[in-house]
C-alpha cells in the first residue's frame, strides 16, 4: 500500500509529468525452441519449408535449427548455405525426428512416423485425400501435437500458406500450358500470347480462386484472351475486381462452356472443394469436341480433377494425350519451381516460428491464437478435426475446448 502511495504522489511531481519514453510489456514466457527439417523422400517433393535465410533468422533470435544433410538440394540450396547462415547439418532422420518441431512439406512417411517421441510437434500438409484412418491413429499413438499448414487462418479468415501456394501454382499453371502449347509434338506450334495482326490464344479458366486469379493475371499479361467459369457470381466479381480489367466471366452453364471450350488453346481446371473431391465440370464428351492441339492443366487433380478425362501423372511423365488433348495433371505443381515455392513457403514459416518461441511453446500459442489453432488436427493422443474424425470414426474433441482446459 506504501508503494502504490508513493507512485501516486510521484506522479504530481515535475519529474512525473515529463513526457517518457513508451514502454512495451515483456513476455518472460520466451523459450528456445529446437526445430528440425527433414529431407522430403517424396519423389516428387523437391521445395523445403526453411530457406538459409528463414535459418539466419530463427538462429539469430536464440533458436536452434537442424537440417538433414541435402535438404535443400533439389531446390538449389547447398549444405554450406545452411551451415553459413548457422544451421546444424545432420545425416540421420534421427536427429531430427527428436527436435521439438519437425517442419516438412509432406506428410511423414510411416517409417519417419514410428520416429517421433511424445510432446512434440509436427508441422506439414496432411493432403486428406491420400491418408486412412491406420495413418492417423499411428500418429496419435506418438502424442504429437499435428498441424496441418493448408488449414492455418490469418485474421482475415484466410488461408496464407494455401494462397501462397495458390498464387505459385495459378502462374505456373499458365508457362506449363505455354511451354506444351508451343511444342509440335504435344500442342500447335503455337506461341501463347496475342501478337499484331494475329488473334491472341484463348485461354479458359474454370474457377475463380487464387488460382484462378493468378493464372489470369499471367495470361492477360502474355496477351491471350482470358475467360474465366464459376458457379458463384461472388467470386467472379471479386476477380474482376482485383484484375483490375474487363474479362469475359459466366457462371458453369454447359452450352456457353462448351462454347468456349471448342474454341480454347488452353483450359485450366483450378476448382476446390472444401468437400475433398472436386465435382467432373467437363465430361469426357465435351472434351472430345476441342480442337486438337489444345492444352489441359487440370490442377485441381490433387482433388480428384474436374476433367473426366484427367488422371494423375508425376514430374518424371507430366503429360498424356486423349482425344488430341494433352492433359497436364501432376498434383504438385508447385513443386517444378521449388527454388521460388521454398521461398515462399519460409517466407510464412521463420516468423511463424519465431511466434511460437516468443509465446513459450506450442501450447501458449495454441491458447492465444485461435487462428493457427484451426491447423490442429492432433492434440496429444487426440483427433480434433471433426471432419477427419466423421470420415475415419476416430473419436473427436474439439481444440477450442482442449485449451480452455488449460489455465
Amino acid at each position: 500500500m506504501m508503494q502504490e502511495q508513493e507512485s501516486i504522489y510521484n506522479i504530481s511531481g515535475a519529474e512525473g509529468l515529463m513526457p517518457k519514453e513508451e514502454t512495451l510489456e515483456v513476455s518472460h514466457r520466451r523459450s528456445r525452441i529446437r526445430i528440425g527439417v527433414p529431407k522430403e523422400i517424396h519423389y516428387q517433393e523437391k521445395r523445403v519449408p526453411l530457406v538459409p535465410q528463414g535459418v539466419g533468422l530463427l538462429v539469430a533470435n536464440g533458436h536452434e535449427v537442424l537440417i538433414e544433410s541435402d535438404a535443400g538440394r533439389a531446390a538449389s540450396f547447398t549444405n554450406e548455405q545452411y551451415s553459413d547462415a548457422g544451421a546444424h547439418i545432420v545425416y540421420t532422420p534421427d536427429e531430427i525426428f527428436r527436435a521439438d518441431v519437425v517442419l516438412k512439406i509432406v506428410p511423414p512417411s510411416a517409417a519417419e512416423t514410428n520416429l517421433f517421441t511424445s510432446r512434440q510437434t509436427l508441422i506439414s500438409a496432411l493432403h486428406l485425400a491420400g491418408q486412412t484412418g491406420d495413418y492417423f491413429r499411428m500418429l496419435m499413438s506418438r502424442k504429437v501435437v499435428a498441424v496441418a499448414f493448408e488449414f492455418i487462418m490469418d485474421k482475415t479468415h484466410a488461408y496464407p500458406v494455401l494462397r501462397t501456394t495458390s498464387e505459385i501454382v495459378g502462374n505456373a499453371s499458365v508457362m506449363i500450358a505455354a511451354s506444351y502449347l508451343a511444342d509440335t509434338t504435344y500442342g500447335t506450334g503455337c506461341m501463347l500470347g496475342g501478337f499484331s495482326g494475329i488473334a491472341p490464344t484463348e485461354v479458359v479458366i474454370i474457377g475463380a480462386g487464387t488460382v484462378a486469379e493468378f493464372a489470369a493475371r499471367t495470361a492477360l499479361g502474355l496477351g491471350a484472351s482470358v475467360k474465366i467459369f464459376d458457379n458463384s457470381v461472388y467470386r467472379l466479381r471479386r476477380i474482376q475486381s482485383g484484375i483490375h480489367t474487363r474479362l469475359f466471366t459466366s457462371i458453369l452453364q454447359p452450352g456457353v462452356l462448351m462454347g468456349s471450350l471448342k474454341r480454347a488453346d488452353v483450359v485450366i481446371g483450378a476448382v476446390h472443394s472444401a468437400q475433398g473431391r472436386t465435382p467432373v465440370l467437363v465430361t469426357e464428351e465435351m472434351v472430345q469436341q476441342m480442337k486438337k492441339g489444345a492444352v489441359i492443366v487440370d490442377v485441381s487433380i490433387d482433388q480428384g480433377g474436374c476433367f473426366e478425362t484427367s488422371r494423375i501423372t508425376s514430374h518424371n511423365e507430366p503429360v498424356f494425350r486423349k482425344y488430341g488433348i494433352t492433359h497436364y495433371c501432376v498434383p504438385n505443381i508447385a513443386s517444378s519451381v521449388p527454388h521460388t515455392a521454398s521461398y515462399a513457403l519460409s517466407n510464412y514459416f521463420a516468423p511463424l516460428l519465431l511466434r511460437l518461441g516468443d509465446a513459450g511453446g506450442i501450447i501458449n500459442l495454441l491458447k492465444a491464437d485461435k487462428d493457427f489453432r484451426q491447423g490442429v488436427y492432433l492434440f496429444g493422443g487426440t483427433m480434433t478435426k471433426s471432419s477427419i474424425s466423421e470420415q475415419f470414426h476416430i473419436p473427436f474433441q474439439d481444440i477450442d475446448l482442449l485449451m480452455a482446459a488449460f489455465h
